[in-house]
């Protein structure tokens, strides 16, 4: 009577062991891709940051880039270029890159549509359409140029005002793939609003803001891109900080109010930390499209994982890269006549949005 009552527990026993190996065994392979993900990321961004930096009709050497990132600007005619021209429009995509990254990612998740992004939502040309206002039709008013940080606050109001819009409409409509055609239509509103003060603008205003959105990282300078750091690094900290409520947000509604999570306070915080990034990079770079919306998926395709908190450093390091790529494209492709960003990053971003329709359309 003994034997067969302690069978059962032995096998139950076996049977544990043999799960939890195979949960090792999965934990070991997704910490060897993660490791290995950033290590190719780390190495594309290093080559992308030296081949940008070389890119030109001045060649550096690695020795002299080295010489002049330690001692400064020297000067020299090498000096300038790099000091003034190339090193803070490389940083800047590397930044705002990764900043509308992770602006499309906590859309995506607020939302739990693989769609959602600045652009689409319309959050990108409410911004447009607040810059514009100030660039075109207070200038008049108010003499002298605006700060990169009341250009900054400008798009701030104009993506919430955007995404306030979108969020209204949101509670009364069920369907995602509908909330996203509202989102467009509300964004083509932005845009007639903004095409309109075009019209009365007059020349010597129009110069600057159709420079701007053209969408472009020249621009870029050593203030703007002070401003821009000190906006991004501790908002995609709190974004980091961010990542359990996250992961419990993914997996339900339901399961984040049972692990404490304060679910209208947390959707707030995802509003506003999105809209800050997004607000950011359409401020200091111009509107830029698709990035916020395929970056994400690629990183989730790399790294084979939903856990915001290897995703979130993840995307932040792709987006700089695609980013990098993508100015390097626009520089060298057509030399010297240089393309928009928005236009690159349409070209290899369309793809992805088109191939996630599609696999959208048939898993439903």
């Amino acid at each position: 009577m003994v034997g067969p009552c302690r069978e059962p527990s032995a096998a139950a026993g076996d049977g544990s062991r043999q799960g939890n190996a195979r949960e090792g065994e999965r934990n070991m392979k997704q910490s060897t891709r993660n490791v290995v993900g950033f290590a190719v990321l780390a190495v594309l961004l290093a080559v992308l940051f030296y081949w940008n930096i070389n890119t030109g009709s001045v060649h550096l050497s690695l020795e002299r880039i080295f010489t002049l990132l330690r001692w400064g600007n020297d000067g020299s005619m090498e000096g300038n270029i790099l000091w003034k021209i190339r090193l803070s429009r490389l940083l800047g995509a590397a930044l705002l890159g990764g900043a509308l990254s992770i602006a499309g990612f906590l859309l995506q998740t607020f939302f739990k549509n693989p769609i959602a992004g600045p652009f689409v939502l319309g959050i990108s040309s409410g911004s447009r359409l607040f810059v514009g206002f100030f660039l075109l039709a207070a200038t008049p008013i108010v003499t002298g140029n605006f700060s990169p940080y009341v250009i900054f606050l400008a798009a701030f109001a104009g993506a919430l005002a955007a995404m306030a819009l979108v969020l209204a409409v949101s509670s009364r409509v069920q369907n995602l793939a509908m909330l996203l055609v509202i989102g467009m239509m509300i964004g083509y509103i932005c845009d007639a609003g903004t095409d309109f003060m075009i019209t009365f603008a007059e020349s010597n205003q129009l110069q600057n803001f159709t420079v701007w959105t053209m969408g472009s990282f020249s621009g870029l300078t050593w203030a703007t891109l002070g401003a821009s750091a000190l906006i991004t690094f501790p908002t995609v900290l709190l974004v980091f900080l961010l990542s359990k409520p996250l992961g419990a947000y993914l997996l339900g509604e339901s399961y984040a109010k049972s692990m404490g999570v304060n679910i209208k306070g947390f959707r707030v915080a995802l509003i506003l930390l999105s809209s800050i990034l997004s607000a950011c990079v359409t401020a200091f770079a111009g509107p830029i499209s698709f990035v916020g919306i395929a970056v994400p998926h690629i990183t989730r395709m790399l790294f084979r994982t939903s856990r915001p908190m290897v995703l979130i450093p993840a995307t932040f390091l792709t987006g700089s890269v695609f980013c990098l790529a993508c100015d390097l494209i626009a520089r060298t492709a057509f030399a010297p006549t240089e393309l928009t960003i928005s236009t690159v990053t349409s070209v290899l971003g369309a793809p992805v949005v088109i191939w996630l329709m599609i696999k959208r359309r048939r898993n439903s």
